[in-house]
């Protein structure tokens, strides 16, 4: 797996966009959006728990749509100062898939716009207004382990465990674990025994939970003191 690797893209005809390598949709076939604030801000009790520096950590960056839903939720709690966003990207989209993929959230296009600007320019690390964006391309397990940060709270998004198990591995979640402040929080879609166990030997308390639309369940957790 290399850097610069670009994503391929199939479309659903509902504009939903699949990768090719893994046969997974980037989102939910319903509502991506009404996803991404049940499983990642709510799953993570954000916005409120927003405070000035306070750092989100995602793996897979894929349309942005998680980054620009947080960027939606800061600005309407007023915008605390130095909150920042940091992805891991393996397979990084093309600006165009990015643009046609994000078409299904106009209410999203203000922060959308800046985006996509940065992307096609090859900027990787940006800001939108206050809101620091950080996307690191490459596989995430070489790439997180020589990251300085931790993150207050993870969206872990990474394509299904089924088709994607790189990204759900023991070594890589105790990554996550060693990558996150003291009492820092993660949320993920899927409720996989696997993960759960793996989040668990990485110092979480992990917790099964009601997940969106179809998934009858997803997992959260919060760092073990």
């Amino acid at each position: 797996m290399t850097k610069n690797q670009i994503a391929e893209i199939a479309w659903k005809d509902n504009g939903v966009p699949v990768a090719t390598q893994f046969d997974d949709p980037y989102f939910s076939l319903d509502d991506g959006l009404a996803e991404t604030r049940h499983v990642f801000l709510d799953g993570n009790d954000l916005p409120a728990r927003f405070t000035p520096g306070f750092h989100i950590a995602e793996l897979g960056f894929g349309t942005g749509l998680n980054m620009l839903a947080t960027w939606q939720a800061w600005h309407q709690v007023g915008a605390p100062k130095g909150v920042r966003f940091t992805s891991f990207e393996a397979f990084p989209m093309s600006p165009a898939d990015i643009a046609k993929a994000l078409r299904s959230f106009p209410e999203l296009q203000s922060a959308a716009e800046p985006l996509l600007q940065a992307w096609t320019e090859g900027r990787r690390t940006f800001d939108l207004g206050g809101f620091t964006v950080e996307v690191v391309e490459g596989d995430a397990r070489h790439t997180l382990a020589a990251w300085p940060g931790r993150a207050d709270a993870w969206f872990l998004d990474g394509f299904s465990p089924a088709k994607n198990p790189e990204l759900w591995g023991e070594g890589l979640l105790a990554q996550v674990g060693a990558h996150t402040a003291p009492s820092g929080s993660f949320a993920t879609y899927t409720a996989a025994g696997f993960v759960r166990r793996a989040l668990d030997a990485a110092g979480f308390e992990v917790e099964r939970v009601p997940g969106y639309g179809r998934k009858r369940h997803m997992s959260r957790g919060t760092l073990r003191p």
